[in-house]
């Protein structure tokens, strides 16, 4: 038991680092919104800065000058520490000023990733500046010891753990009962607010960035004698940090110092239980403590779908459409095969270099340019396809070509796993995981002696088919066309099925999905499902380039797919253009030891720049070119012959939209809808109770009420986006239990209140979301021509959502539902943002819908459209059902002209002329 207890202690060390980059990245997030990935690298470089002082020098940042400046003798603790901490404060002051104050309005992933960006600047800086020779520190705390049973622990990790805590109380006091902390927690509430009240919120965000930069630095420094000084080491505690931040959620001081001192403590311990137990694994349970409370809290906090208000829409540029693919494809291809033939050596190398990591590449295409996830474990996955490509071509005897197919799979399968959290949370938390599963797998598998080969690596054997030798060759022959043919071979079959995915129902549904989790259930789209086919995809691409990197390599190393490369590549891949094809491509001529790289290095022997420039072009991509250096490339017209079968549709989509058919009569014997006791509560208060009506076929019903009455709240609940009680029944069978994707498949399609539309996608590419999953037979080409036509929105089929007017959006949200084919269609203020000329046509429109034999629900706040077209009305107020009727029997009714439509004029003249009567007789 005492070992235990001293084990613990050891680990306060760590924790105590752990709870101090916690506590930065909170303040860091509070002011400005931002989950800072370069804190660790802030620790590291103020770290380096104070280790250098205490010998005399100072670090000079700027490459191609002088590495250090000689300060005429060595310098104590004290100004070592307050010199460090005050160049830490300038770093933070420059980090916010140049990068994240002019991206205030950016998403919290497009900051994210900034920061990362900034993170390979700090590392590939340090590295450049001080090499990989690890210095001496000498101890701050004293070096003492305290006796626990049978066992003794350093008493320098509790006051290092006790310094942080004290710091934690300053920090707590500070934000609960000063100016500055309640100012910090009014400008993370509302920015807007901050500016009404007179404060600054640019002002306390600098301060903020200023004071965490130097409290990570304080941290770096603290843990520096206890720790060996090593770049990737201190650039990674950022992974259990964010752990610790994240069980804070951001916010709590005291939960996220707790945490982060907790972790390190169980970390320790983990590494005494693996000395104790030799069944455990040697390697990776210490890296498996902050991947584990992670994927904890995302299980207990995480949400299926986001919250209404809640939608995050990063900012990762458009993912062009690619119509015209053959003719690009030739080309590429023959100017590869000239380039293998007429070049040798390196730059063959490097070409074939460049066609593998353009394949990992287009696996970040797939995950994080079509389905929106960013997963910092691409180059992790080709890891597990080259280890496991190893195992079954060495050790288990698989041929060519079904090991790497075969590892491919391997690699899939861990792709889902890393996807699954997915389900649950969206955005940044995801992030976070797909880093820490990275950490893990390089530790647990990669460099566990158990599980590979060892320092001397895995090896592979030589791809062969048929007896043709495949592999890369060794020697003078080194490396073989025919390996590089292999390359290229499987780089365009992987391009062609990208290519296939964007055009497909799948890829269609995967930008659904990025662009609105919540508009992409109501269509019908399963959102769980896709996200995972993206990962699958994603991972299956990427061990596939592994395989090919481990052919290449003959063997599987750790050093090829470690947790900073794969960053590193990220880096590249996001520059080239993380959207498109023409990105990925690019990217794998800009990875690492890819042919700009050769270049580079060989005519502006830049090499040992080139992480540090990937780092510095990263942040500016983020900034100013989201859509990455591939969208600016110049536009060939491509060849192609004329589209005559869309022009066709859409003249017959015409001829329909324009012949209404007769009213049916509307059939009360069973309700298309019921929506019976439905109630919705949050926490004590009640957005809606007991509420029932009955949409039946071939009918309006208006749903009206005044602000805040509960409409939309109601439509959540009936289309399952918010939890609730009571029955819904859709055609005769109940739907209560169901998800929002389910009951969209089953013909309930909704519109929402603030347009959520796809903006990655065209008009007609949202359109054909919601036609895809049609009740109709027609062909969806044809349904959704007729859908646009119907809506007088033809012209707009190739036009950018994102480009278009508030009307025209309205116009394209309706028309996404009514391309459904829905039993019921609920529209959600479908005439905001529309003229009272434009109403009246959207009014003659839905009209043709329902004498088509639609029903619709509509919420609307223009008296005149429901009041004209509406069969029924139900009016809602406070959340409940206060009248339902015809409209002529609504506009009489005085609790709904009290509640809503207010008395008339004429009502309120009389009444005023009675009243001076009376004061007159009185």
């Amino acid at each position: 038991m005492t070992d235990h207890l001293s084990y613990l202690v050891l680990g306060l060390g760590n924790g105590a680092v752990y709870a101090a980059i916690g506590l930065a990245l909170v303040m860091t997030f509070k002011s400005s919104g931002v989950v800072n990935f370069a804190t660790g690298a802030v620790a590291l470089y103020t770290a380096y800065t104070y280790v250098l002082l205490r010998t005399g020098e100072l670090m000079v940042p700027i490459p191609g000058l002088p590495k250090t400046v000689h300060l005429g003798g060595p310098l104590g603790v004290v100004p070592a520490m307050a010199i460090a901490l005050v160049i830490a404060a300038v770093l933070g002051l420059l980090f916010y000023a140049l990068i994240f104050r002019p991206m205030r309005n950016a998403s919290v992933v497009a900051k994210a990733v900034a920061s990362i960006g900034l993170m390979i600047v700090l590392q590939a800086l340090i590295a450049q500046r001080v090499g990989t020779e690890i210095p001496l520190v000498e101890p701050i705390f004293p070096i003492e010891t305290i006796t626990i049973g049978d066992s003794r622990a350093p008493t320098d990790r509790m006051w290092l753990a006790g310094c942080v805590v004290g710091l934690a109380v300053v920090t707590t006091l500070v934000f609960r009962y000063t100016r500055f902390g309640m100012a910090t927690e009014a400008a993370a509430e509302s920015e807007k607010g901050a500016y009404l009240t007179g404060l600054s919120p640019d002002r306390i965000a600098f301060s903020n960035w200023a004071l965490s930069s130097v409290l990570a630095g304080l941290g770096g420094i603290l843990i520096a004698p206890l720790v060996t000084l090593n770049p990737v080491a201190y650039t990674m505690f950022i992974v259990p940090a964010l752990a610790a931040t994240l069980v804070g959620n951001f916010s709590s001081i005291w939960l996220t110092v707790i945490a982060g001192i907790a972790i390190g403590a169980l970390q320790s311990e983990v590494t005494n239980l693996q000395n104790t137990f030799d069944w455990l694994p040697k390697t990776g349970m210490g890296e498996a403590i902050p991947l584990v409370l992670i994927m904890a809290f995302l299980v207990v906090r995480g949400r299926p779908l986001p919250d209404r208000g809640a939608v995050a829409r990063p900012a990762l540029g458009r993912a062009p459409r690619p119509d015209h693919v053959l003719l690009p494809v030739l080309v590429a291809i023959a100017a590869a095969v000239i380039a293998l033939l007429v070049t040798g050596g390196s730059y063959r190398a490097a070409i074939i270099t460049s066609m593998i990591f353009g394949i990992v590449a287009l696996s970040q295409v797939v995950v994080t340019g079509y389905a929106g996830q960013v997963s910092l474990a691409q180059l992790t996955l080709a890891g597990v396809g080259a280890y496991s490509l190893s195992v079954l071509n060495t050790h288990l005897g698989v041929p060519f070509p079904f090991a790497p197919i075969l590892a491919a799979l391997g690699a899939t399968v861990i792709g889902v796993v890393v996807g699954l959290p997915a389900l649950r949370v969206r955005g940044l938390p995801l992030t976070v995981v797909t880093l820490a599963l990275a950490v893990f797998l390089e530790a647990f598998w990669f460099r566990n002696p158990s599980l590979n080969g060892g320092v001397n690596g895995a090896p592979i054997d030589t791809p062969r088919i048929f007896g043709i030798d495949l592999g890369i060759g060794a020697g003078e022959s080194y490396p073989r066309i025919a390996f590089g043919l292999l390359c290229l071979f499987t780089l365009t079959v992987v391009a062609l099925g990208v290519a296939w995915l964007r055009r497909s129902p799948l890829g269609t549904d995967m930008l659904a999905v990025r662009a609105n989790e919540r508009s992409a259930a109501a269509t019908g789209i399963d959102v769980s499902r896709t996200k995972l086919a993206a990962f699958a995809i994603g991972a299956f691409i990427a061990g596939l380039g592994g395989a090919l990197l481990g052919y290449q390599q003959t063997l599987a190393t750790a050093e090829s797919f470690t947790v900073f490369l794969g960053i590193s590549l990220f880096a590249v891949m996001y520059i080239a253009g993380i959207t498109s094809i023409t990105g990925g491509i690019l990217a794998g001529l800009m990875a690492p030891g890819g042919l700009l790289y050769i270049l580079v290095d060989r005519f502006l022997h830049a090499g040992e720049y080139y992480t540090l420039i990937s780092g510095v072009l990263l942040i500016v991509s983020v900034m100013a070119n989201p859509d990455g250096i591939a969208s600016r490339l110049p536009k060939i017209p491509w060849p192609t012959l004329a589209r005559r079968g869309r022009a066709n549709t859409v003249a017959a989509g015409n001829d329909r939209a324009i012949a209404p058919s007769p009213s049916p009569a509307i059939d009360r014997s069973r309700a298309a809808l019921a929506v019976d006791g439905v109630g919705v509560s949050y926490g004590a208060v009640v957005a809606a109770a007991d509420v029932t009506f009955e949409v039946y076929p071939g009918e309006i019903v208006g749903l009206i009420g005044p602000n805040g009455a509960g409409k939309t709240t109601v439509i959540d609940a009936i289309t399952g986006f918010a939890p609730s009680t009571g029955t819904v029944t859709l055609d005769g069978d109940e739907v209560s239990s169901l998800r929002p994707h389910v009951r969209g498949r089953r013909g309930l399609g909704r519109s929402f209140q603030d347009v959520e539309l796809y903006d990655d996608l065209s008009v007609a590419e949202n359109v054909t979301v919601g036609a895809t999953r049609s009740r109709s037979d027609e062909p969806i080409e044809t349904r959704v021509s007729s859908v646009l036509a119907t809506l007088g929105i033809t012209d707009l089929a190739d036009a950018e959502v994102a480009t278009l007017s508030q009307g025209h959006r309205q116009l394209v949200s309706v028309a996404r539902v009514l391309a459904m084919s829905p039993i019921v269609a609920l529209l959600d203020e479908p005439a905001a943002g529309l003229d009272s000329g434009e109403s009246r046509w959207l009014g003659e429109r839905l009209r043709m819908a329902r004498d088509a034999g639609m029903s619709i629900l509509m919420v609307d706040h223009d008296m005149d459209l429901v009041l004209s077209i509406c069969d029924r009305i139900v009016v809602l107020d406070l959340g409940r059902v206060i009248a339902t009727g015809t409209p002529d029997e609504i506009r009489t009714d005085a609790a709904v002209v009290r509640a809503y439509l207010g008395t008339p004029a004429e009502t309120q003249s009389v009444e005023a002329q009675s009243v001076e009567t009376e004061e007159v007789l009185s």
